[in-house]
C-alpha cells in the first residue's frame, strides 16, 4: 500500500540471542538424556557381590508373556536353608493349585475364613514357573496376605552356595485383571515396603548373617505388572546371605555397604518419593 514501509528483519543481536537459546536448550536436553540414560545407571550398576546375577533378566512373566513382578529380594542357601529360614519367619508354604485349593480360596474370600496356606498364581521366568512360594496372611481372608515367589537362578554363587530370586509383594485385595479381565490379586504399589518386611520377618528370626544390594530392574516410579497393577521401587535387591542347617545366628545381621554412588542414588531416589507422597 502506497506509504506503507518495507519490514525491517530483526536486529543481528535479536537473531543471535534466539540462536544462542536454542542451542543452549539443546545442550541441556543433550546433558540430561546422557545423565539420566547412561551415566547414571552405568554408575549405580552393580554386582561386584554377585557377579553371576549380572547378566540376568530382572522381571519375570505371566503365561501369557506379559512381564510381572518384578525381582527385588534374593536369598543364599540350598533349598533346605530356604525352607527352614522361611518357617521361622513365621511364613507359609503356598498349596499347589488344584481344583480343592481353588475352591477353598473362593470360600476364603467369599466367607472371611483363614486360609493361611491359600495357592498362588503362577509366574514364569526363563520360561519356567517359581520354584518355591510362601505367604503371610494380613487378616483372616486370603484376599489380603504378602507373598513372595522364589526361583533358584544360580547352583554357585560367590559364596558358592545357590543363589536364588524372589518377587515380594503384598495382595491388597480380589479383582479382575486390567489385561486378561481374569479374576486376580491386586498388589499394593510399595514393593520396598513389602521387600523390607520379608527381609525383616527373616532377619529378626535369626536366619541371616549378612545382606548386600545388588542391582534390579532400577528406579521404577510407574511400573505395571502382569496385572495391570501400578507399582513403584528403587530398583534393588536386597540379597539375604542365611545361616545354614538352621542354625540362628547369633548377633545382628551384617549389611555389607553399596557403592557411594549406589547409596547416593537411593537417598535420592527415597527423597522423590516421599515427596510424592509415596
Amino acid at each position: 500500500m502506497p506509504g506503507t514501509q518495507p519490514s525491517s528483519p530483526p536486529p543481528r543481536q535479536h537473531r543471535g540471542g534466539l540462536r544462542r537459546a536454542v542451542t543452549l536448550t539443546l545442550f541441556i536436553l543433550c546433558g540430561y538424556g546422557l545423565l539420566a540414560y547412561l551415566i547414571l545407571p552405568g554408575l549405580w550398576t552393580h554386582y561386584e557381590h554377585q557377579k553371576g546375577l549380572a547378566d540376568l533378566p530382572m522381571v519375570t512373566r505371566t503365561g501369557q508373556g506379559i512381564p510381572g513382578d518384578p525381582m527385588n529380594v534374593g536369598l543364599i542357601g540350598d533349598i533346605s536353608d530356604v525352607v527352614c529360614a522361611m518357617h521361622q519367619a513365621g511364613w507359609y508354604p503356598a498349596d499347589p493349585i488344584t481344583l480343592k485349593s481353588s475352591i477353598e480360596i473362593v470360600g476364603s474370600v467369599l466367607l472371611d475364613r483363614p486360609y493361611k496356606d491359600a495357592p498362588v498364581s503362577n509366574l514364569y521366568y526363563q520360561e519356567r514357573r517359581e520354584d518355591l512360594a510362601y505367604e503371610k496372611p494380613i487378616g483372616a481372608s486370603a484376599d489380603r496376605r504378602n507373598h513372595v515367589r522364589y526361583w533358584k537362578v544360580l547352583d554357585q554363587g560367590e559364596e558358592k552356595r545357590p543363589v536364588w530370586l524372589g518377587a515380594a509383594t503384598q495382595d491388597r485385595g480380589v479383582g479382575v485383571s486390567r489385561y486378561t479381565g481374569a479374576v486376580t490379586h491386586h498388589i499394593s504399589a510399595d514393593l520396598d515396603a513389602e521387600r523390607a518386611r520379608l527381609s525383616a520377618d527373616l532377619a529378626n528370626a535369626g536366619m541371616v548373617t549378612a545382606k548386600y544390594q545388588v542391582t534390579g530392574i532400577g528406579p521404577t516410579i510407574a511400573g505395571y505388572n502382569g496385572g495391570g497393577d501400578l507399582y513403584y521401587t528403587d530398583g534393588e535387591i536386597w540379597v539375604l546371605r542365611l545361616v545354614e542347617a538352621c542354625r540362628k545366628r547369633d548377633g545382628p545381621t551384617v549389611t555389607i555397604p553399596s557403592p557411594p554412588a549406589t547409596e547416593l542414588k537411593d537417598q535420592i531416589w527415597h527423597a522423590i518419593a516421599g515427596a510424592m507422597g509415596k
